[in-house]
């Protein structure tokens, strides 16, 4: 053995080398070490096999590479996608409870004068009103330009199938009701006129009886013959991507053709005047200032002053005159250098951005 030793430690070979050698079992024949050389001389890698020097190490190995697959394997199965929608309110198939809600507007007892002005707010079942005929319920969780955006859209285009018998109700949703009551007047003008709209009176929660889920932003129900045909609980509604889903389970109820969604999204040209051919775009200076008041409020808390501008951005998107005269009355309050006594803090930052965004004169 100590021939062999010396015989290895004269050949001054490289580190890598010597490393390989380490891995070897002293027990070695004539024959063995012979190879090894070559092996080593030559470059070549070494082989337990060739060598006869297969050893209990790797059948482990091999038990490790099973191990690491069957671990690999339950991780692939675990990365499975798996349903995570989120559940609020009666499922398709279930009975859809009655319940009543606090009628802000349009009433479908209301008379026209009593549409057309304000009114105190109103008890309706909407299950029993609409009796056996097809219902569609919008919850509204959340309001913000989504929300807003998507109770809108889709109202509208069910109010055009009320001539079907299809009924619809929106119901807004709040810890507090008179609160939740003052913040749809404000943004009444952003919502769907003759569509019966107002509170629940059960808080946040909604009727206990619906279990509706308060994680969401919307809860779009549709049902016929007193059961649900359609459930919809939308964490972030998409115009795009969830619209045109309910649009189709409105119209399995209804029928129809299926319209375009750019046809519904878009908003309709504004009225031309027969005597100039010119688009007809006034500013109502009453509807005006109910639409800055709320946002100019000293006592505005951050949400009323959120959900003001909104319904002001929902406004100067459909009238380029509205757009223009924000953009005035914000440019007017920042030059001022009296910012400081016009609402909040987060209500100035507002004004300030009108004021660099719509404020600027027209080159």
């Amino acid at each position: 053995m100590r021939s062999n030793f010396e015989f290895f430690s004269r050949l001054r070979l490289p580190r890598l080398q010597l490393t390989q050698l380490q891995l070897i079992p002293l027990r070695l024949t004539p024959l063995h070490l012979a190879l090894v050389i070559l092996g080593l001389i030559f470059n070549s890698p070494l082989n337990h096999h060739t060598l006869g020097l297969c050893t209990a190490q790797e059948p482990a190995s091999s038990a490790t590479q099973q191990s690491n697959t069957a671990t690999q394997q339950s991780n692939t199965a675990t990365q499975q996608p798996t349903s995570s929608d989120p559940f609020s309110g009666p499922q398709i198939g279930e009975p859809l409870p009655e319940f009543s809600f606090l009628v802000s507007f349009a009433h479908p007892t209301d008379s026209n004068s009593e549409k057309s002005n304000d009114s105190s707010p109103k008890p309706l079942n909407p299950v029993e009103h609409a009796q056996n005929n097809p219902l569609l319920l919008v919850f509204v969780h959340d309001v913000n330009r989504q929300s807003v955006a998507m109770t809108r859209v889709l109202t509208k285009y069910a109010h055009s199938r009320s001539k079907d018998n299809l009924n619809t109700a929106v119901v807004f949703l709040g810890d507090d009701t008179s609160g939740a009551q003052a913040n749809l007047k404000r943004i009444q003008h952003a919502l769907t006129p003759d569509v019966p709209t107002g509170v629940s009176p059960d808080g946040r929660e909604g009727p206990g009886n619906l279990g509706l889920n308060r994680n969401v932003q919307l809860t779009i129900l549709i049902a016929k013959d007193k059961k649900v045909t359609a459930n919809f609980a939308l964490v972030q509604p998409s115009l795009q991507a969830d619209l045109p889903k309910v649009i189709r389970a409105i119209i399995e109820q209804v029928g129809g053709q299926e319209p375009k969604i750019s046809d519904l999204i878009t908003e309709p040209a504004m009225a031309r005047n027969p005597a100039n051919n010119k688009p007809q775009d006034t500013v109502d200076a009453d509807a005006l200032r109910a639409l800055v008041r709320p946002l100019i409020q000293k006592d505005a808390t951050d949400a009323q002053v959120d959900e003001a501008a909104i319904s002001i951005e929902q406004a100067i998107a459909q009238s380029p005159a509205i757009k223009k005269e924000i953009g005035r009355i914000a440019r007017t309050i920042v030059s001022s250098g009296s910012l400081e006594n016009y609402g909040t803090p987060r209500a100035q930052e507002i004004l300030k951005i009108w004021s660099e965004k719509y404020g600027q004169p027209s080159r």
